[in-house]
C-alpha cells in the first residue's frame, strides 16, 4: 500500500478520534451532560451529527440531520460563524421555537463553530443544566472556543492535499459515553461461549474492562485467567451447567487479580438448544454493599448509563419487567425490554437525561411480559415508573400502579403510552417514530415565518430533507384547472418542463393524488414505471412520494418528494407525510392571499412615491426606496422633495405597520405635507398640522417624519423632527456628523404635541442624508450602532461632482444601500434621501 493510500485508509479513524476527543473535552469545559459534533456533509446545505456523547443516539434521531438554513442554533452557529449561547429553556423558546418544541425540558446549551483556515467544518455543541443567565456560560464558551479552534486546525491537516473534502460525514452518528463526572462509572461487558469449540467472543466494553491483554476471541481458560484468576474453575463449571439448561439463579461474585469485585451472570440465548447450546454472559464491576442492599428492596430498582445501557437491576425489577436479570444487564433498555420501545416512553427517558428533575410516568406491561404476580387491586398491567437523573447514571424505580394513590398525585395509567402490541418482536432503534411524530411541530413552527410561495417551498424542502433524506422536491399549484410548477429542486435540468401546465384530466401521479385526495407512495422507480408506463421518468433510481395539498377541503396542488435510493415507507411515515401535506397546503393558501394583497399595496405605493424629484440649479437630490425582503407586506416609508417658496422642502417619513392600510396612510400624510410645504409654512407648523390631521383620521397607526426646509442659495436650513432618526451631514472636507436635532413625539399620538424648530447651515458641496430606520436597524443590535455605521459609510462614499446635471449623488445613494440591497432577510422597508448644494454660476467650491 502506498503512503497516500495508507493515509487515506487511516482518515476515518483519525477523524473519529479527533471528534470524540473534542466532544469529551467540550463536555468538561462547559460543565455539560451531553455533547456533540455536527459536520458538513456532501449533500449541499446539510449538516449531520457525527458524534454524540451522553445521550442514546436514537433518542436524538430527529436532530441527526439539519439544514444549514434552518432556524436551529446549530445552523445559526455554522452559517454565521458565531457562538450561540442559550442559558435556559425560556431563552431557547424565544430564539429557537422549533428546537424548543421538540425538547421541552429545562436545560441550557452552547454552540461553537469549528472553523479552519478556509472552511467552516461544523459545530461543537454541549447541552448542560440550565444557567441563571448567559454570563454564566461565557467562561465555558471561551474554553469550548479553544477546543473548536484546535479541532479546526487538525481538520485542516486531515484534509490537506485532497480534491474532495475529506472532512465530511455521511453516516449515522457515533454514540459514545461521556467522561465520568465523579467516581469512575460502573462498567459492563458481555461475552458468548461456544461449548463445541471452547471459544469465547468478547464485546468491546468487556475488552475495555479486562484490559488490552484479551483479544476479541480467546479460549475459555484465557478469559477466566484474566477475569477471575482464583475463581476460573467456578466460572467454567457454571458455564457447563448453563449449557445444560441449569443457569445459576444469582450472579457469581468473583474477584479480579487486583481484588476488585466483579459480578458474572449467565444464561442461554432464546431459541438455543435445551442442552449443549451456546451460553451468553455479562460481567460488571460490583459495588457489593449497595447492590446487596438494593437486591432486598420490595420495589424494582434499575440503573442506566447515559447511553441507555442497563448496568444494574434488582430481582424485583427483573420480575416486573418480565426478563431474567442476566438478559437485562449490558443491554440497552429497549433491546432488553422490547415492549418499552414506544415514543412516549422515549420522550420521558430523554427528559430525564436532559433535565435535573425526576420524571414520573406509567408504562403498560403487555400480557405476555412475564408471570402475573401482582394482585388485581394494584392494576397489575401498569407499572408506576420514576427516573432520577444524575451526572453519569439514571436510577429508576418500578412498582405496580395503584390507580387511586397515583390519581391523587396527578398521575394515572392513562398518562402512559398506548398499549404495546403483545409479543414484541425484534428490537429496533428505540424511538424511531419520535422523529416523524416531531416533524409536524417543526414544520408548523418554521412555516409561521414563511409568507411567500417561494419561502414556503424553501422551508418545506429544508425540513423534509432533514427529516426523510429526500433530495428532490417539486410543488405544483392548482390554477384554472391546471397544475402549474411553482418550485422545484434536485431534478435533472429540463426534466419537469413537460409538466409545467398540466390539466386535471392528465394521468399523472401528482394529478391523481390531488383529484383522489390520496397520497401515492412508490418504493422505487420500477414501481412507478409499472404504475404509469406512459410517463417519462428521470434516470435516477429512488423512491417517490406524491402528496395531495388540500386546505380546508379545497384543492391547492401537489407535492412530489424524491429520494436517491429505493426505500419503503412505514405506516407511520405515510401518515406523517400526509399530515405535513396539510400544513403545506394551508401555508401555500396563505402565501397566495398574502401575495395578492401585496400586489395591491405595492401598486398603491408605486403611485404614491415620487416618480422623479424636482430639479433646482443650486440643489441636487437623489432618493432610493427598497422594499423589505422578509415577508411581502408593504411598509409606509416615503420620501419627497417639494418646492417651498424660494427654497426646497426635504421630507422623509415612516408609517408604523405594513400592508394596504400603511400605504394608504402614507399617501394621506404625503399629500398633507406637500400641501403645507407648497404654502411655505415653517417646519414646526408643518409637523404640528400633519400631527393634528393624523390624530383626527385615527387610522390606528402612527408615523415618524423629518422635515427640512433648505434655501439652496444660502445653505440655511430649518428643521423639525417627529420621532424620526436624526439626519446625517457630510461636510466638504469629508467630516461627517449626526445632526442631533431636538424633536417631538411621533405623529398621531398626542394632538397637542409641539415640534421644536432648529436651524443649521449646509455648506456648498456638503451632503445631507435623511433615511428611515430600516437602513440602520438590525435585530439584536442598538440603532445607534447602525447610525454610526451609516455615517462612516457616508464619509467613505466620497463627494459628488459639482457639475450641473451630474449623476454623482445617485452613485453615493447606491453605495449607501448596496449592502441592504443584497440582504436576503431584510425585515423592513428602506427609504433614503440625499441632497447636496451646488456652487452658483461663476463660483467654485
Amino acid at each position: 500500500m502506498s503512503a497516500g493510500a495508507e493515509d487515506e485508509g487511516r482518515t476515518p479513524g483519525r477523524l473519529t478520534a479527533l471528534l470524540t476527543d473534542a466532544c469529551a473535552r467540550a463536555i468538561g469545559a462547559a460543565d455539560g451532560r451531553v455533547g456533540g459534533v455536527y459536520l458538513r456533509s456532501r449533500t449541499p446545505g446539510l449538516l449531520r451529527l457525527a458524534v454524540l456523547a451522553g445521550l442514546p443516539g436514537p433518542l436524538f434521531r430527529p436532530w441527526w440531520r439539519l439544514h444549514r438554513d434552518s432556524r436551529f442554533p446549530v445552523a445559526d452557529a455554522f452559517r454565521r460563524g458565531v457562538r450561540v449561547l442559550l442559558p435556559d429553556a425560556a431563552e431557547t423558546m424565544r430564539r429557537y421555537p422549533q428546537f424548543a418544541a421538540g425538547l421541552p425540558f429545562p436545560f441550557g446549551s452552547l454552540y461553537v463553530p469549528v472553523a479552519g483556515s478556509e472552511h467552516t467544518y461544523g459545530v461543537l455543541t454541549v447541552l448542560r443544566p440550565a444557567a441563571a443567565d448567559t454570563a454564566e456560560l461565557l467562561e465555558g464558551a471561551d474554553r469550548m472556543a479553544g477546543i473548536a479552534q484546535e479541532l479546526g486546525t487538525a481538520l485542516d491537516r486531515l484534509g490537506a492535499g485532497r480534491e474532495e473534502p475529506a472532512v465530511a460525514w455521511e453516516s449515522e452518528p457515533l454514540c459514545v459515553r461521556p467522561p465520568a463526572s465523579g467516581r469512575p462509572p460502573q462498567r459492563v461487558g458481555s461475552f458468548a461461549w461456544d461449548p463445541e469449540t471452547d471459544s469465547v467472543t468478547l464485546d468491546e466494553p468487556l475488552r475495555a474492562l479486562l484490559g488490552p491483554a484479551v483479544g476479541p476471541a480467546v479460549p475459555l481458560p484465557a478469559l477466566t485467567a484474566v477475569l477471575a484468576p482464583g475463581d476460573g474453575h467456578r466460572i467454567a463449571a457454571a458455564l457447563r451447567e448453563t449449557a445444560a439448561g441449569r443457569p445459576p439463579h444469582l450472579p457469581l461474585h468473583v474477584r479480579s487479580a487486583d481484588g476488585a469485585p466483579r459480578l458474572v451472570e449467565l444464561w442461554q440465548p432464546r431459541g438455543a438448544p435445551p442442552a449443549g447450546g451456546p451460553v451468553r454472559g455479562a460481567v460488571r464491576e460490583s459495588t457489593a454493599v449497595a447492590d446487596a442492599a438494593a437486591d432486598l428492596l420490595p420495589e424494582g430498582v434499575f440503573c442506566l448509563d447515559r447511553l441507555g445501557t442497563l448496568v444494574y437491576a434488582n430481582p424485583r425489577a427483573a420480575e416486573l419487567l418480565g426478563r431474567p436479570r442476566a438478559e437485562l444487564l449490558g443491554h440497552t433498555l429497549w433491546e432488553a425490554v422490547p415492549w418499552l420501545d414506544q415514543p412516549a416512553y422515549g420522550d420521558h427517558l430523554r427528559g430525564a437525561l436532559l433535565s435535573p428533575e425526576p420524571v414520573r410516568f406509567h408504562v403498560r406491561r403487555p400480557p405476555d411480559a412475564g408471570p402475573r404476580t401482582v394482585p388485581r387491586p394494584f392494576e397489575g398491567d401498569w407499572l408506576a415508573t420514576s427516573l432520577y437523573p444524575g451526572p453519569d447514571f439514571l436510577t429508576g424505580t418500578l412498582r405496580p400502579a395503584n390507580r387511586v394513590a397515583d390519581a391523587s398525585a396527578g398521575l394515572t395509567p392513562e398518562h402512559g403510552a398506548p398499549e404495546a402490541e403483545s409479543g414484541a418482536g425484534e428490537p429496533g432503534p428505540p424511538i424511531v417514530s419520535t422523529a416523524p411524530r416531531y416533524r409536524p411541530i417543526v414544520l408548523a413552527v418554521a412555516l409561521t415565518e414563511a409568507v411567500t410561495a417561494h419561502q414556503v417551498s424553501a422551508v418545506v424542502f429544508r425540513e423534509l430533507q432533514s427529516a426523510f433524506g429526500g433530495r428532490r422536491l417539486a410543488l405544483y399549484l392548482l390554477q384554472d384547472r391546471h397544475m402549474h410548477l411553482a418550485w422545484e429542486t434536485g431534478f435533472p435540468p429540463g426534466f419537469l418542463a413537460p409538466f409545467k401546465d398540466v390539466p386535471l384530466d392528465a394521468r399523472l401521479p401528482g394529478v391523481e393524488a390531488l383529484t383522489s385526495g390520496r397520497p401515492l407512495f412508490f418504493d422505487s422507480m420500477h414501481d412507478l414505471a409499472a404504475a404509469y408506463p406512459e410517463m417519462a421518468l428521470d434516470a435516477a433510481e429512488g423512491a417517490r412520494a406524491f402528496l395531495p395539498l388540500i386546505a380546508s377541503g379545497r384543492p391547492v396542488g401537489s407535492c412530489i418528494l424524491g429520494f436517491d435510493r429505493a426505500r419503503g415507507f412505514s405506516a407511520e411515515e405515510r401518515s406523517v407525510l400526509t399530515a405535513l401535506a396539510g400544513l403545506i397546503a394551508h401555508a401555500m393558501e396563505k402565501a397566495r392571499r398574502y401575495e395578492s394583497e401585496t400586489a395591491l399595496a405595492r401598486g398603491l405605493q408605486g403611485v404614491l412615491l415620487p416618480r422623479r424629484l424636482p430639479a433646482h440649479p443650486l440643489l441636487e437630490t437623489a432618493g432610493r426606496y427598497l422594499p423589505g425582503t422578509q415577508g411581502m407586506e408593504v411598509g409606509g416609508d416615503w420620501y419627497d422633495v417639494v418646492v417651498s417658496g424660494d427654497g426646497m422642502a426635504l421630507v422623509i417619513g415612516d408609517v408604523q405597520g405594513h400592508g394596504v392600510q400603511a400605504a394608504a396612510t402614507m399617501g394621506q400624510l404625503r399629500s398633507a405635507v406637500r400641501a403645507f410645504a407648497l404654502g411655505d409654512r415653517p417646519p414646526d407648523e408643518v409637523m404640528g398640522g400633519v400631527n393634528h390631521l393624523l390624530a383626527d383620521l385615527d387610522p390606528g397607526l402612527f408615523a415618524s417624519c423629518c422635515y427640512i426646509r433648505l434655501d439652496p442659495a444660502t445653505g440655511r436650513a430649518r428643521a423639525a423632527r417627529a420621532g424620526h432618526p436624526p439626519p446625517l451631514l457630510r461636510h466638504p472636507d469629508g467630516r461627517t456628523e449626526t445632526l442631533d436635532l431636538p424633536g417631538g413625539v411621533v405623529l398621531g399620538v398626542d394632538p397637542r404635541a409641539a415640534y421644536p424648530l432648529t436651524e443649521f447651515l449646509v455648506e456648498t458641496g456638503a451632503v445631507l442624508a435623511l433615511y428611515t430606520d430600516g437602513l440602520v436597524e438590525r435585530p439584536g443590535t442598538d440603532i445607534d450602532e447602525g447610525i454610526t455605521a451609516l455615517r462612516r459609510a457616508l464619509g467613505r462614499a466620497g463627494s459628488p461632482a459639482p457639475r450641473p446635471g451630474s449623476r454623482a449623488l445617485a452613485g453615493v445613494a447606491d453605495r449607501l444601500v448596496v449592502s441592504a440591497r443584497h440582504t436576503a432577510d431584510r425585515r423592513d422597508d428602506i427609504a433614503l434621501l440625499l441632497a447636496t448644494r451646488r456652487p452658483g454660476p461663476g463660483r467654485s467650491r
